[in-house]
């Protein structure tokens, strides 16, 4: 099992850590792959990923601060070469719904993290809320330079993610498809290709139920893992399978 989203350098895990990758280590879980969100956020993944061999980072600017932070592409790739174990882009995207920054900003910094991941040849790690519309339309201009692009979170729409798959995206399923108003969701993580899902827990954020309220951390991906094989119509233990399988895929080939 791998939690492809979680945000070890934020508190409380960040304080916690040994007893957070223990607690990990315990129910399976194989890898972790702490995100980066600001500069200073990418300062603490470097040491972090060092703690433990299943500990993966990446490197981006999320869309929250791309008034303040601006890296071009140049500079992610160049962070990239100087550590294996940072093996992704971002998160970076779109946030219309709270615009945190002007969005002709965030569409800037989105551009670069995506030109960065055409040049690396690694996955770009998406945050995209109120704009669908904006953000396909950005990921389309790039349809011929084989970008690899995974959606966070995901929480879009079946016809957002319909118009996804055109573009070989694969999507995140969270804490939030255990949340009982979370059915339209749940019929588009139904419809997804079993080759295009990944799960996380954008810890410690979205900690599903039975934890949620409280705060999340990467051993209750076990309760979204559950609740995603029962969406799917399949074991708990071949829904891990094939979610670690895309990661390895994904992040690996």
């Amino acid at each position: 099992m791998i939690d492809s989203h979680c945000h070890l350098d934020h508190e409380p895990l960040l304080s916690d850590l040994s007893n957070v990758i223990k607690r990990s280590k315990n129910i399976g879980i194989k890898k972790l792959l702490t995100i980066s969100t600001t500069l200073e956020s990418f300062e603490r993944i470097k040491k972090i990923i060092n703690i433990d061999e299943m500990i993966y980072g990446t490197i981006g600017i999320h869309p929250h601060e791309s008034d303040d932070q601006q890296i071009t592409s140049d500079f992610i790739v160049e962070k990239l070469n100087q550590n294996p174990k940072i093996i992704g882009i971002g998160e970076t995207g779109l946030d219309f719904f709270y615009n945190n920054s002007k969005k002709d900003k965030q569409i800037s910094s989105f551009k670069n993290h995506i030109e960065a991941s055409i040049k690396a040849n690694v996955p770009v790690i998406i945050h995209s809320r109120n704009a669908e519309d904006e953000t396909f339309d950005i990921l389309n201009s790039y349809k011929d330079k084989n970008l690899k692009i995974l959606m966070h979170c995901f929480t879009g729409s079946k016809k957002f993610a319909e118009k996804l798959l055109t573009l070989n995206s694969f999507f995140s399923a969270s804490g939030i498809i255990t949340f009982k108003n979370s059915i339209d969701l749940q019929e588009t993580f139904k419809f997804l290709p079993f080759d295009k899902i990944l799960i996380e827990t954008d810890s410690p954020y979205l900690a599903p139920v039975p934890n949620r309220g409280k705060k999340n951390e990467p051993s209750f991906i076990d309760f979204t893992a559950t609740k995603l094989a029962e969406i799917k119509y399949i074991t708990k233990t071949e829904l891990i399978k094939l979610t670690t399988n895309n990661f390895n895929k994904l992040f690996f080939s």
